[in-house]
């Protein structure tokens, strides 16, 4: 059973840091193909890696967001990964997933959470977005949707991912660098 939380960003990599540099790590895509999660196309201005789990029902419910960001984003550089952290979703369960909720960008395996550590991802869903420099420039939620995991609202009264990349493109600081995210526990992937 996974369990739901507000999740405190308080640890690991610090925003406006380098949180990584030449990671060394290799996760496998969908297509099995081992790929280094920061290496990017020329012309990337943004890499948005989104920690998300099948099993979530918190974590689904930001497909359409999601796609809804992809699709005003990936034109002016942002590159998104989706970054599936549950050791138990084979690759054919997450090829299912992303057909069933119809996301956009590319999907990565990281069982062993090495992308979990360097991004300090606590939930799904959770977005971390890093300039092409290496620097982490937001952690946190998608939006504020769910106050808490048993509180919806109908609509988000801040969009904090969207409002995030706004501001980086645009050459301007991140207003709120570090917001928590509610969803499940990425730790209960382990158990």
């Amino acid at each position: 059973m996974l369990r739901y939380v507000s999740a405190a960003l308080v640890a690991g990599a610090l925003v406006g840091t380098t949180a990584y540099s030449a990671s060394g790590i290799r996760l496998q895509t969908v297509d099995g193909v081992l790929i280094d999660p920061f290496q990017t196309p020329s012309g990337t201005k943004a890499v948005v890696l989104t920690f998300v789990s099948v099993d979530c029902p918190i974590s689904n419910r930001y497909a359409p967001e999601l796609r809804r960001l992809y699709d005003r984003f990936a034109s002016q550089g942002v590159l998104f990964r989706l970054i599936y952290p549950n050791p138990a979703e084979s690759i054919d369960t997450i090829r299912r997933h992303l057909k069933e909720y119809g996301y956009r960008g590319q999907a990565l395996r990281d069982p062993r959470h090495e992308l979990v550590k360097i991004a300090n991802a606590t939930v799904t869903p959770e977005a971390a977005v890093y300039a092409t420099s290496g620097q982490l420039v937001y952690r946190g939620r998608i939006d504020d949707r769910y106050v808490n995991p048993g509180l919806q609202r109908a609509q988000p009264t801040r969009r904090d991912l969207e409002d995030a990349l706004s501001a980086m493109l645009a050459g301007k600081p991140v207003s709120h660098a570090t917001v928590p995210a509610v969803g499940c526990f990425i730790s209960d992937f382990l158990r």
